[in-house]
């Protein structure tokens, strides 16, 4: 069971929430925070106070008053008139996140929100209710706008969902679960949707494979360097402190570690002095990119744990200030920098996957094909690799950069985060298959060596390995085998952190 303080949320029980099923309660001592918060509110109406998002339009509206009779229908025309985002919806996991991110942030007990709100974002986590949001529409200021509102309409028996496989109508699932609809009242809606949950959602779980796939890329690049015989001289540790950057003092011990045991490494001027920089450089990009995720992931736990809506309620109502931490532009350039972190990582690997494939930079058999010139082998596999880095390049250009005037230009400065978070996630998608073929042709290459000479952690890669993925005796449909491949590494059954100890895995 996770609780829920608005302060405390980890990345290891967002872990258990979204991929194992955990059921989420809220703290008492926050609820209490809520309610006192929700009492200032409802005197702000009773006095008719000018407040905005309270007693008044939004945006551009923020000058039209709005009396204490119409406080509802104003919450309710907010959700139905934002709720229009278009595209594919969501992965159901984000929109899973987006919930668990909005009740969290609401029980810091600065929106003025009545507790049976965060009851109800709860009630949809608990049943596996997951709202369907369509991806494009949000600028990432205002708060993710578009997208909240999607996820706002189910909690008033509207919109559609995700709801054991299927795609339904928000009001046939909350029937089957005996959740009732609520009506928003005075400032509900403002708060359910003016946050950055959506991209800090789609944020976190790009973050949760992208870690995930980093480690896979170190075990997996270790299995070329036994194909290409690489040189494990550039990954003593001397060579790496002598930098001083701890990720790549981490880094190359893993790399160490996965091969200690081989007798398909060699020393420098044993084959060659030296060996390519996709092989004598993976400390120092890898590590690069570990650096990335790890701003990433700091940016994203203040987030998790952030109050992002607009107006926030201090001193018991005392004090109701409007402010703008709705604004993305933290979580917009730190999913910029994901994105360009893990393109790199692609990047350096589809050049291992060149070097395995290229005759002319190995003594492999040409394109590692049983027969070369009757069977091409995997020579287009290294085109589609090729593909899939060019797409992320194009990716990789950083939303964040631009901005567009809205709301008749009272919203005149927009972090566009949740492009960015989207087109990282898309960035971590393609990486993925990426290495899924340079898996297929670095356990082909050390197949083809030996793998009696193969270290215990990589030899067991293979072992797993050649049930996803055969070994290539003839050419067949190999867009089979990558997708098969890219599958088992999206799941991650197999231990591919073999040197992290069961803490820093949930770290």
């Amino acid at each position: 069971m996770v609780t829920l303080t608005g302060q405390t949320l980890t990345f290891a029980e967002v872990r258990k929430v979204l991929f194992d099923g955990e059921k989420v309660i809220y703290s008492e001592e926050s609820m209490r925070k809520v309610q006192e918060s929700r009492k200032a509110v409802e005197k702000i109406v009773a006095e008719e106070r000018v407040v905005y998002g309270i007693t008044t339009g939004f945006g551009k509206f923020s000058d039209v008053f709005i009396g204490k009779d119409d406080v509802e229908a104003l919450q309710l025309n907010l959700i139905r008139s934002h709720a229009c985002g278009v595209g594919e919806p969501f992965p159901e996991v984000v929109s899973r996140a987006m919930i668990l991110l909005r009740a969290n942030a609401l029980l810091k007990g600065f929106s003025g929100v009545r507790p049976v709100v965060i009851e109800r974002l709860l009630d949809l986590v608990n049943a596996g209710i997951h709202p369907v949001i369509p991806q494009q529409g949000s600028l990432g200021a205002s708060g993710d706008l578009a997208p909240l509102s999607h996820l706002a309409l189910v909690l008033i028996g509207e919109g559609e969902v995700f709801y054991k496989g299927e795609r339904t109508s928000a009001i046939q699932a909350l029937t089957k679960e005996a959740i009732f609809p609520i009506t928003l009242t005075a400032k509900e809606g403002l708060a359910l949707i003016n946050g950055t949950q959506a991209m800090t959602a789609m944020g976190v779980v790009a973050y949760l494979e992208a870690e995930k796939l980093a480690y896979q890329t170190e075990l997996i690049a270790s299995v070329t360097i036994e194909g290409l015989r690489g040189i494990i001289d550039a990954f003593d540790e001397d060579i790496q402190l002598a930098r001083g950057y701890r990720e790549q003092v981490e880094v190359a011990k893993r790399i160490r570690t996965h091969l200690s045991d081989s007798s398909l490494t060699t020393k420098q001027g044993e084959l060659r002095v030296q060996d390519a920089y996709s092989i004598r450089c993976i400390p120092q990009v890898h590590g690069a990119t570990w650096q990335t995720l790890n701003y990433v992931k700091e940016k994203l736990e203040i987030e998790m744990n952030a109050a992002t809506d607009n107006p926030l309620i201090f001193d018991d109502g005392e004090k109701v200030l409007s402010g703008g931490n709705f604004h993305g532009q933290p979580i917009a350039f730190a999913m910029d920098f994901l994105g360009i972190a893990m393109a790199e990582l692609a990047n350096i690997s589809e050049r291992r996957i060149e070097r395995l494939v290229n005759p002319q930079l190995n003594d492999l058999p040409p394109f590692l094909s049983p027969e070369p010139g009757l069977q091409s082998g995997a020579m287009i596999m290294q085109y589609v690799a090729a593909a899939l880095v060019s797409e992320n390049k194009t990716l990789a250009h950083p939303a964040s950069v631009d901005s567009i005037p809205s709301s008749a230009n009272q919203e005149d400065h927009v972090s566009m985060g949740t492009i960015g978070a989207r087109h990282a996630y898309q960035i971590i998608t393609n990486t993925r298959q990426v290495l899924a073929i340079e898996a297929i042709c670095g356990m082909q290459a050390a197949e083809i060596r030996g793998i009696e000479k193969m270290a215990k952690a990589t030899s067991s890669f293979l072992e797993e390995g050649r049930k996803i993925v055969p070994f290539i005796s003839e050419d067949r449909v190999f867009s089979k085998d990558i997708e098969a491949m890219n599958t088992w590494l999206k799941v991650g059954i197999f231990n591919f952190n073999t040197s992290l100890s069961k803490e820093q895995k949930l770290s």
